[in-house]
């Protein structure tokens, strides 16, 4: 890649002004080699591959870091889907395999490492049920190992049965978590059509068409986004939605070449069998103040994120990053769009504690953004049936419209609505959002699968 000065410049003023950074720097690692009939064997086949593979990770990323002046924040492991890795063995619980993962992750000083998931968009195998058993304990016993699990694709349909479960596996988590919280849940998400490279957590694993080791890039842009947009319209000059779009596509652009500019000098620097694998261009906010996609809905002329119009802008916003990404990288993919977490973005915040978002605007706009309800707080008595209700509406987004989605939500103990849970950190804090009062425990405990849509059927 060969950068001009002024790109160079144009650069130099996104990090030191508008929080451009690299989210996450993810090495996905293939642990299919690891499978053995004892779980004590699986586990050190684990943690020998792990640290092995990401030995250098950690200082790798520091040099880059340093060298080039671009701030990495998080350095994470995505592993291949552990349901698949532990099924041989019969083993009872994969615990032991999460606490691998987490003491794997402390030897290396990884921040997060995912992959502690499953996959039963269509059925639930014996490997399958073990792990969503293990789901809650796993969780309450490491810091660093995050959860995800499939229950939808376009293809299959919704697996009703996988959802039921998995408002049982949110609550139980969340009870395990009490006393922080419920922050269990933070660590773990729903999904309908999952990236098998995606480097953001709690939903990153190594999918199993993957290579043997792969690095994910993970940029992050809203502060540089919400400043190019608020310069535009300071200027004076004439402008309309046409006009702010090219100038999202451009920044975009921007911030995935210098995305990729750090995941290929990261590989650079390790050296075979690393390779390099995608940049995910997602907007992805911080709860500091100037790094939020909120302001950017509200730097498009809304009062608050959530005011009518939220939904449109935010369409306007994720198509155009799509657009500036393709163009300065033929490797764009994991989820690629804007998320709207709460407690993770400041301006959601906000627009949450003043009455402007609630969870059903909330699950509207994302059916035109990358993710779906992302780290919404509720009542810790929301029942479990309510929970699954919840992910099975939010899927369903996905799923008719060929599209990842997915929900962490978080049933905080203890909490109503107007309360606050305060995680600290990337996972911010969250109002307590308030749910239907009305119940839905008949439609989910019908159970079965709700069939592919007839856009599946395109053999």
């Amino acid at each position: 890649m060969i950068w001009e000065n002024e790109e160079v410049r144009s650069t130099l003023r996104m990090i030191e002004a508008e929080h451009l950074d690299i989210r996450a720097v993810t090495m996905g690692i293939s642990l299919r080699d690891c499978i053995s009939e004892d779980i004590g064997r699986t586990c050190e086949r684990v943690y020998e591959k792990i640290t092995r593979c990401a030995e250098r990770l950690v200082p790798t990323a520091d040099e880059v870091q340093a060298a080039f002046g671009v701030p990495i924040t998080n350095k994470r492991i995505s592993v291949t889907p552990m349901a698949l890795i532990g099924e041989a063995s019969r083993a009872p619980s994969y615990v032991p395999l999460a606490q691998t993962l987490e003491r794997a992750a402390e030897t290396l000083g990884i921040d997060y490492v995912a992959g502690f998931s499953a996959l039963i968009e269509k059925g639930i195998t014996p490997g399958d049920a073990v792990l969503l058993d293990s789901i809650p304990e796993a969780l309450a016993v490491t810091n660093r190992v995050c959860s995800s699990v499939q229950v939808a694709t376009t293809r299959a349909g919704i697996n009703m049965d996988a959802v039921a479960i998995m408002g049982r596996v949110i609550k139980a988590a969340a009870h395990l978590t009490a006393d922080r919280g419920g922050i269990g849940c933070a660590k773990l998400v729903v999904f309908a059509n999952i990236p098998e490279d995606n480097p953001f957590v709690a939903g990153a694993l190594h999918g199993i068409g993957e290579g043997d080791v792969v690095i994910n890039i993970g940029v992050s842009g809203p502060g540089v986004i919400c400043s190019a947009i608020k310069r535009l319209r300071a200027s004076g000059q004439p402008c309309d939605l046409g006009t702010i779009a090219e100038t999202i596509k451009r920044m975009a652009f921007k911030v995935t070449r210098a995305g990729e500019l750090i995941g290929r000098e990261v590989v650079k620097r390790l050296g075979p069998p690393v390779r390099f694998g995608i940049v995910d261009l997602s907007l992805a906010p911080t709860p500091a103040i100037g790094d939020s996609v909120a302001e950017i809905l509200e730097a498009l002329g809304l009062e608050r994120a959530g005011a009518p119009g939220s939904t449109a802008a935010l369409a306007l916003i994720t198509d155009a990053v799509k657009k500036g990404g393709v163009m300065a990288s033929s490797y764009v993919g994991g989820l690629s769009g804007a998320f709207i977490p709460v407690s993770e973005d400041h301006g959601m915040i906000q627009a949450v504690a003043e009455g402007a978002l609630t969870l059903e605007k909330m699950e509207a706009m994302t059916a035109v953004c990358s993710v779906g309800l992302d780290m919404i707080a509720v009542p810790g008595d929301t029942s479990a049936e309510t929970i699954s209700a919840i992910i099975a509406d939010e899927i369903s987004i996905g799923v008719v419209n060929n599209k990842a989605t997915a929900v962490r939500i978080l049933p905080v103990p203890g909490k109503g609505v107007g309360e606050r849970v305060v995680y600290g950190g990337l996972l911010g804090e969250a109002p307590i959002m308030a749910v239907s009062r009305f119940r839905s425990d008949g439609f989910i405990r019908l159970g079965g699968r709700i069939p592919a849509p007839i856009i599946s059927l395109r053999n």
